[in-house]
């Protein structure tokens, strides 16, 4: 892995970028204006350089990780590599799998016809809305 003994400070959207938390660069900056990224407890821009050894909280979907900064890289490099770029907290790690779980009895117990329909239910409802809507015309004639 390139990963830069000799460089100290690297952009935090770019390092978002290359540890692979965000698909994109752009997604990276954005996170981090819209304050789902704090570097040491603090907001920060998307310019900011981090060092080795800084904590970041990241926030993706409804799941936070704290992360220490373990190496640092200018390149995005393949998956197996990025993981070694950070250290994730122990705290973070607990928390993130009791998340996980709520949201998966959550979905186990939502009940059935809530949210949106499925496709054979929306079938259903283009049929009758196709059927009422043309005996209406046939009554109207």
């Amino acid at each position: 892995m390139e990963t830069s003994t000799q460089t100290t400070k690297i952009r935090l959207d770019k390092w978002l970028w290359a540890a692979r938390f965000f698909k994109t660069r752009s997604l990276a900056t954005d996170a981090v204006n819209g304050g789902k990224v704090r570097l040491n407890q603090q907001r920060s821009k998307p310019a900011k350089e981090i060092h080795l050894g800084d904590e970041l909280t990241i926030r993706t979907g409804y799941v936070d990780r704290t992360v220490i900064v373990q190496g640092l890289s200018k390149q995005r490099r393949p998956a197996k590599e990025a993981v070694l770029l950070y250290e994730e907290t122990a705290e973070s790690i607990e928390n993130r799998e009791q998340t996980s779980e709520l949201h998966r009895q959550a979905a186990a117990t939502r009940p059935r016809g809530m949210g949106r329909p499925t496709k054979k239910e929306r079938r259903t409802i283009h049929r009758f809305t196709r059927d009422t809507a043309s005996s209406k015309e046939s009554t109207t004639d």
